[in-house]
């Protein structure tokens, strides 16, 4: 996410762009010019920020070299400033040299070549990844064929592509597929389905023309070796809600992480097709079923009904957790706190997913607050 009003010092686009990086993995950029504002961003959970001017050794110490990405925006050699309009008199090479001891990555955009879909100079790249080596190089400007994404890859570096994707020159499914290979006579690529939190749910097959389908209606589809295209849950509503694609480190197998909806992924109607949920994916699932069914009585019904109850029992459990000292004792403890805070996640709508990806973006804080108890908590 660049922040294109901020970098060139015509405002910012602040409020949307936090409200981008508390939903997804995101890098920022754009305006980043003091360790404050660097910070701020980490802090709010971006993966990476991005400096562009700014990025000088001196500030760049103070930063985890991995959570920086240093931006040079190059026209024919020398490095830009402002939003392109300034030259710095900074060779594109010297300024790698300089800088790739303090970050974790280079975003380098070929200004004459952006916005054109006149392809990408593959020499170049092979140049700046070299040069950059080992540090990640991320490249932008020209790039609008599927094999071209291919080459970045095998080059290995990553690409950046935007006009070629939203004028449809370049199919988005396609670009995911480009550095793929297969050993299998037919082609295919095994595609190993996990639902939010990781779990694997089932070994299916992806082909070209399934990945396409899948990005263009983001939903679990597949190629069946019997059928051909398969769009899961067409028949048994057991759909799935695709989230994420990933390659794996040897381009020859896809994850896909989606929302699994119905009974299960399995046609045998388990949530798996090593069988059943367990633990905190049962127990979801079950207070779930309560949450559609509120005419059933249960306990879940209940507490969802009574919320002055379940405020109770939130704080009964967590206190004795507190005081549980012998390790089974703690087990069991946290069990019924869990349960409880299941049961309050279902009447907000959110899911334990939503509260593992707080605990993720929680993780890249850069500072720390003493964590002292609330006056009102007691002692």
């Amino acid at each position: 996410m660049i922040d294109l009003d901020a970098a060139m010092g015509q405002g910012d686009n602040k409020t949307l762009v936090e409200g981008l990086v508390s939903r997804f993995d995101c890098r920022v950029g754009g305006g980043v010019r003091d360790l404050d504002t660097a910070r701020k961003w980490l802090d709010l959970g971006a993966t990476q920020v991005i400096l562009g001017t700014a990025a000088q050794p001196e500030l760049l110490r103070h930063l985890p070299r991995n959570r920086v990405q240093a931006a040079l925006d190059t026209r024919h050699g020398e490095v830009m400033a402002e939003g392109w309009t300034t030259g710095t008199g900074r060779g594109l090479f010297e300024r790698v040299a300089e800088l790739k001891p303090f970050v974790g990555g280079f975003l380098v955009t070929v200004i004459e070549r952006e916005g054109r879909m006149e392809g990408i100079d593959l020499d170049f790249v092979r140049r700046v990844v070299e040069a950059a080596d080992p540090v990640r190089v991320t490249v932008a400007g020209g790039v609008t064929s599927a094999s071209e994404v291919a080459e970045i890859d095998r080059l290995g570096a990553d690409c950046q592509v935007g006009m070629a994707l939203y004028t449809g020159r370049l199919n988005l499914g396609d670009a995911i597929a480009a550095p793929l290979v297969s050993d299998r006579p037919d082609g295919l690529w095994p595609t190993v389905v996990c639902d939010e939190r990781g779990v694997a749910l089932g070994l299916v097959y992806s082909s070209a023309e399934s990945l396409r389908a899948a990005v263009a209606t983001r939903r679990g589809v597949y190629h069946s070796r019997k059928r051909g295209l398969w769009v899961k849950g067409e028949s048994s509503g057991a759909s799935q809600r695709l989230l994420r694609i990933g390659l794996d480190c040897d381009r020859d197998a896809l994850r896909f992480t989606v929302r699994q909806e119905g009974a299960g992924f399995c046609h045998l109607g388990t949530a798996s097709c090593w069988g059943a949920a367990s633990g905190l994916d049962a127990l979801e699932r079950t207070v779930r079923s309560r949450l559609a069914s509120p005419e059933e009585a249960s306990y879940v019904s209940r507490l969802l009904g009574d919320p002055a109850l379940l405020r109770a029992k939130l704080a009964e459990e967590a206190g004795e957790l507190s005081e549980a000292r012998e390790p089974g004792h703690v087990a069991a403890e946290a069990a019924d706190l869990a349960f409880f805070a299941t049961v309050a996640l279902a009447r907000a709508g959110s899911r334990w997913s939503d509260a593992e990806a707080v605990l993720d973006r929680r993780a890249r804080k850069l500072t720390r607050r003493p964590g002292d108890a609330k006056p009102e908590a007691g002692t």
